[in-house]
């Protein structure tokens, strides 16, 4: 029978950190930023007693640092997850009829043909663990949506089934925003439909759905709350959408002018990174947060073009939309490129994309 594992690294990053630090294991570790919480950044992961504080992803270095006095803040250091990552995904693929998706850093789907998924699985997080040192939970769905979410249920260290068989007595009375794909905006829209629950969006009219989101989104968010429907994993290398830059500056811009200067020194290094592609740009994305921390995101198609001077003109109109009298703390910049015939096709659901 064909099985989706979904594969989760737990506290992926700082478990990284304590393989080279032994002596911080069962302390309290936390990672972001250049591990300064006097400057401006937030948290990239946490240790599971560093969690226990409150501690979580996205927080506030500062913050997360009031929350755990007597926790051992880490700067991000990327080369090394990325080596570390690459070694995880190189066994999975050594796995007896695995095929392996990968997802980011931590995670990956591993499609296979097994009797038992729970012995599967079990050997899996064993070779992962002999190689590499690193503890994994794993998934067990007949969905992709399922076996991500099972996941969950199965940390840390663990292993989870969820297939059509329990999805509606573990999921039906969860809160929609628990779907993979479902982020605050949806669950908000959901709940203005009288949608509060996983049972009550799976049974929710198609009508109300495709008027409020679209035919296609309206169908697919109904799709998630009966979990899913698709079991391909697509191990096709993932081709990027696009890349993007970010700066949190640790004095706030407030000349426009500087503002400017900034936004097109981002612009700069992303534009290095589509040439190195080779693709055309399609779409360009401004996101700005002002002080003290209000995000607004602005967002332009142009036609496809691997002009760079007609790309910065394109972008001084999205820059010019900040607002001349506001403080501004954070700006990110994004060049959606084309993709090539090739490229892997449709999108994998995930939340926070900008």
């Amino acid at each position: 029978m064909h099985w989706v594992l979904h594969v989760d690294l737990d506290q992926f990053i700082a478990a990284v950190e304590v393989l080279r630090r032994p002596e911080l294991a069962g302390l309290p570790v936390i990672v972001g930023g250049r591990g300064n919480p006097g400057e401006r950044a937030v948290v990239s992961t946490a240790s599971y007693e560093a969690r226990a504080f409150g501690v979580g992803s996205g927080m506030p270095l500062r913050i997360a640092a009031r929350k755990a006095p007597e926790a051992v803040i880490l700067p991000v250091d990327a080369p090394a997850y990325l080596e570390a990552s690459a070694e995880v995904m190189a066994e999975l693929r050594a796995q007896p009829g695995a095929v392996v998706q990968v997802l980011g850093w931590d995670e990956a789907f591993v499609g296979v043909d097994t009797d038992s998924p729970e012995a599967y699985a079990r050997r899996l997080q064993q070779a992962v663990l002999t190689r590499t040192r690193l503890h994994c939970s794993v998934g067990i769905g007949d969905t992709l949506v399922r076996a991500k979410i099972a996941t969950g249920f199965g940390k840390p260290r663990g292993v989870f089934r969820l297939t059509a068989a329990n999805w509606d007595a573990v999921m039906g009375e969860h809160a929609v925003i628990d779907l993979w794909g479902v982020g605050p905006k949806v669950s908000k829209r959901l709940l203005a439909l009288g949608i509060r629950t996983v049972a009550e969006l799976a049974a929710a009219p198609a009508d109300a759905l495709t008027a409020e989101f679209g035919p296609r989104m309206g169908l697919w968010y109904r799709e998630l709350g009966q979990g899913g429907s698709s079991a391909v994993v697509d191990d096709t290398p993932w081709v990027p959408r696009g890349h993007s830059r970010e700066t949190t500056y640790q004095t706030d811009l407030a000349d426009p002018a500087e503002i400017e200067r900034a936004a097109l020194a981002l612009l700069d290094q992303v534009l290095d990174d589509v040439a190195e592609d080779g693709r055309g740009v399609i779409g360009l994305g401004l996101k700005v947060r002002y002080a003290p921390f209000t995000t607004k995101t602005f967002t332009k198609r142009i036609p496809e073009t691997a002009d760079r001077a007609v790309i910065v003109e394109r972008a001084r109109e999205l820059i010019a939309r900040i607002a001349p009298d506001r403080a501004v703390r954070l700006l990110g910049v994004r060049a959606e490129m084309t993709l090539p015939e090739d490229a892997r096709d449709g999108r994998t659901p995930t939340r926070g994309a900008w």
